[in-house]
């Protein structure tokens, strides 16, 4: 516990990708489960990736999520996680751009539909695509290559080339022994 900010955002700057956040709380209130009473200062993390497929959205033949991946060193493209951020007014536009790219594989190594305890009946029905397009988003923890949870679109970046969206520019993960080496 610390009332230094400073402090606080050191920890959070030397953690890499360990941890997703800090969290923020009068020091005289004791933990509230339920309760409003703490706020979760995240990190604020981005990664340019390539869109390698879409699934189409549950009820409507439009988007419902990109599919998101990044090279690794032997130049294959491996599922990393999705968006689902797509503004609605955005989604039947994006869905003829996007149909006009499907084409196998998509994902040239880790693909989407792997085991997963939530995977469902649709996680495997998705639309490979050629990889031309690059999404930069937000995420705020990678655990075993993957981010943790979905990620907010940010933008699109026409102007980075496909190849340039590598594993490198993620936050390492850190082993046990290294968070106890930070944290003490």
């Amino acid at each position: 516990m610390t009332s230094d900010r400073d402090i606080a955002l050191g920890w959070l700057k030397r953690s890499g990708g360990a941890l997703d956040g800090v969290i923020a709380k009068r020091s005289d209130l004791e933990y509230r489960p339920g309760e409003r009473a703490m706020i979760k200062v995240k990190q604020q993390r981005t990664a340019d990736c390539v869109v390698g497929g879409f699934r189409y959205a549950e009820k409507k033949k439009e988007v419902g999520s990109l599919l998101l991946g990044l090279y690794d060193e032997a130049g294959l493209l491996n599922h990393v996680g999705f968006t689902s951020a797509i503004p609605a007014a955005e989604r039947s536009e994006l869905t003829k751009l996007l149909e006009g790219l499907i084409s196998p594989p998509g994902f040239t190594g880790n693909a989407p539909g792997g085991p997963s305890r939530w995977n469902t009946e649709r996680t495997a029905q998705w639309q490979p695509l050629k990889p031309k397009l690059v999404v930069e988003v937000r995420y705020d923890q990678v655990t075993g290559g993957r981010f943790r949870h979905g990620t907010g679109l940010i933008r699109w970046r026409p102007d980075k080339d496909p190849k340039q969206c590598t594993f490198e520019q993620l936050a390492p993960e850190l082993r046990p022994s290294e968070l106890k080496q930070l944290f003490g």
